[in-house]
């Protein structure tokens, strides 16, 4: 039973993060909203607003001409090179921020950003734990490692493999929020992507917009299948633990995949916001897959290796995990409900 829970949950976590790659890519290709404003996407900066190139029509087409083909793929190895690319660029996204903001800051033309956040009342306390949850999410990736390590040949591959990949996650993580924050400054968006419809203040500016914004949309793309991959596993478990390997068996495979790329579009549409859609993720299923389920397979320790310490550390993540998560989502819920009634 508590398996069944934990792939259940797992597999949502999973759900959301492609519903949430999804939307991020409708985003940057048909364009979104933040704050009341609407940042034009590259289609639509390209070509002006069609109907052709509405958040819909672009979800349908990059979903059966681009992620219907990629998670066809019955083996996570047969995406090795797409998953290559999309890391290169990433890279490339990175490399660009950084560049532009050294340029600008040699030319003197960067204000100095703020370093630390301004705390008017209570409320802004309470707006600073739901940045947690979308922390949260960008390092709960675990649910890969055990797909990566079935087609291994040499196992012992495992650590060096995740220790190198949490490593350059990292550092583009932290190169991403670093540069842009300093580029952007206070103007930085939540969807940070929506900063590039706009003059840079560089030579080319509109020419690096495109490129930043291409190459992370394509990156986006790439990576969907990876996830997919976990999602479609881990439910095929939940549903059917006692059948073969989903691998074995076409119409399974095919009635799932079908089945979860509908889901998936569907609520891609409806997603009001990445930023929303990442903080009920991360304040969610992620805190439990990342935090609470740890800490209480240490808790129940059914080999009674745990010491008292680490007993210790469990129940202070749980209670932490609840605390700071339960305020994120009251702070997202009230910073939602405010938004409509501004609307």
């Amino acid at each position: 039973m508590g398996e069944d829970c934990a792939a259940g949950l797992c597999g949502y976590k999973q759900h959301r993060c492609d519903d949430c790659l999804h939307d991020y890519n409708c985003d940057v290709l048909s364009g979104t909203s933040s704050g009341g404003v609407h940042h034009r996407g590259i289609l639509e900066g390209w070509f002006g607003a069609h109907l052709w190139n509405s958040r819909a029509i672009v979800l349908l087409v990059t979903t059966l001409f681009v992620f219907a083909p990629l998670v066809s793929f019955k083996r996570l190895d047969s995406l090795s090179y797409t998953s290559a690319l999309s890391v290169a660029l990433a890279v490339v996204f990175v490399v660009i921020t950084a560049g532009i903001a050294i340029i600008k800051v040699i030319n003197g033309t960067v204000a100095m950003p703020k370093l630390f956040p301004e705390i008017d009342d209570l409320s802004s306390v309470w707006k600073l734990f739901t940045a947690v949850p979308v922390l949260v999410t960008a390092y709960i990736c675990h649910y890969n490692v055990h797909s990566i390590d079935n087609e291994l040949e040499d196992k012992t591959q495992t650590k060096p493999i995740v220790r190198t990949s949490l490593v350059l996650c990292s550092s583009v993580y932290i190169a991403t929020s670093f540069f842009a924050y300093l580029l952007f400054g206070d103007g930085t968006l939540d969807d940070v992507l929506a900063n590039f419809d706009s003059n840079l203040g560089i030579p080319f500016s509109s020419v690096f917009n495109d490129v930043v914004r291409v190459s992370y949309a394509a990156h986006v793309m790439l990576v969907f299948p990876i996830v997919f991959f976990a999602l479609r596993l881990n439910l095929d478990g939940l549903l059917f633990p006692t059948s073969r390997h989903i691998s074995y068996d076409n119409k399974r495979f095919t009635i799932i995949t079908i089945s979860l790329l509908v889901v998936i579009y569907t609520a891609a549409i409806f997603i009001p916001s990445i930023w929303d859609a990442f903080q009920f993720t991360g304040a969610t299923a992620a805190v439990l897959i990342g935090f609470i389920f740890p800490a209480m397979v240490i808790l129940r320790d059914p080999y009674g290796i745990a010491t008292k310490r680490d007993k210790i550390l469990a129940v202070t993540m749980i209670v932490l995990a609840v605390v700071s998560n339960s305020v994120a989502l009251y702070s997202d819920a009230m910073n939602i409900f405010r938004r409509k009634e501004v609307a």
